[in-house]
């Protein structure tokens, strides 16, 4: 099991290794009570050519410590795991709470990176107050689940990641949420100079297209993406079109 110590404390994360020497690293962090298996079909594909790393942020998945309530302390997380996996210059990809750190990162520390994705997230993330109000409780909000799969979603797949929901603490989506809810860029995101990709889902239903579009439209020379039936959750949905586009733009990135 892959694993880093920062601080005496455990943070797990997953890895692809090509055979030969790596082009460089992409490290991908998950959204909101999300985990490193959100990426499972990207690490192995972009595995061949990369150092791909999905991380499981603090009190997630199988790392100790304790969700943040701010997407800065996340963003300093994400610093000093690279600082000790990485240790140079890295692709960061980020979905939904992901690309908000992602957004957070690059505005703060630009030169660490080579590129930047943007999944299915947006310059500001607010939270419906009833979604705050029954994680706050210590309760699931069982209709989020619904709501970031399209409507094309097999109901196997949406079924597991319902298992995946109850399986994770409340405290973790209360914690992620209100880190979510307190995050805004809109008049910042224009100052992020990285190579951009920003990839969007026609039926995401929580940070809708024109989310995406906006990123687009302000980040400097970014290349805007929309996956057709997809909701959220696009990088399970469609996972051959999301990679063939995580390729087309990774391709592209200079070291």
């Amino acid at each position: 099991m892959p694993k880093v110590y920062i601080n005496s404390q455990m943070y797990h994360y997953v890895a692809g290794v090509p055979g030969n020497e790596p082009r460089g690293a992409i490290i991908f962090v998950h959204g909101a009570g999300g985990n490193h298996r959100h990426w499972d079909y990207q690490l192995p594909y972009l595995g061949q050519v990369w150092l791909t790393i999905a991380v499981d942020l603090p009190g997630h998945g199988l790392s100790e410590g304790r969700a943040a309530q701010s997407i800065e302390d996340y963003a300093n997380f994400i610093y000093d795991f690279a600082e000790h996996v990485v240790g140079t210059r890295f692709i960061l990809a980020g979905h939904s709470m992901g690309g908000a750190i992602a957004m957070n990162f690059a505005l703060r520390f630009p030169q660490q990176l080579a590129g930047l994705i943007l999944v299915g997230t947006g310059a500001r993330l607010r939270v419906a107050p009833e979604m705050l109000e029954h994680f706050g409780a210590g309760k699931h909000f069982l209709p989020l689940n619904d709501l970031a799969y399209g409507p094309d979603t097999p109901a196997e797949l949406i079924t597991l990641a319902r298992e995946e929901m109850l399986q994770t603490n409340p405290e973790v989506y209360h914690h992620d949420f209100i880190a979510c809810n307190g995050f805004d860029v809109m008049s910042q995101v224009k100052d992020i100079n990285v190579p951009t990709l920003v990839l969007g889902a026609s039926e995401d239903r929580l940070t809708p297209v024109k989310y995406s579009r906006y990123l687009a439209n302000q980040i400097n020379n970014a290349q805007l993406e929309i996956i057709a039936g997809a909701g959220h959750m696009m990088m399970y949905e469609k996972p051959a079109a999301f990679n063939r586009y995580l390729q087309q733009f990774t391709t592209t990135a200079i070291y």
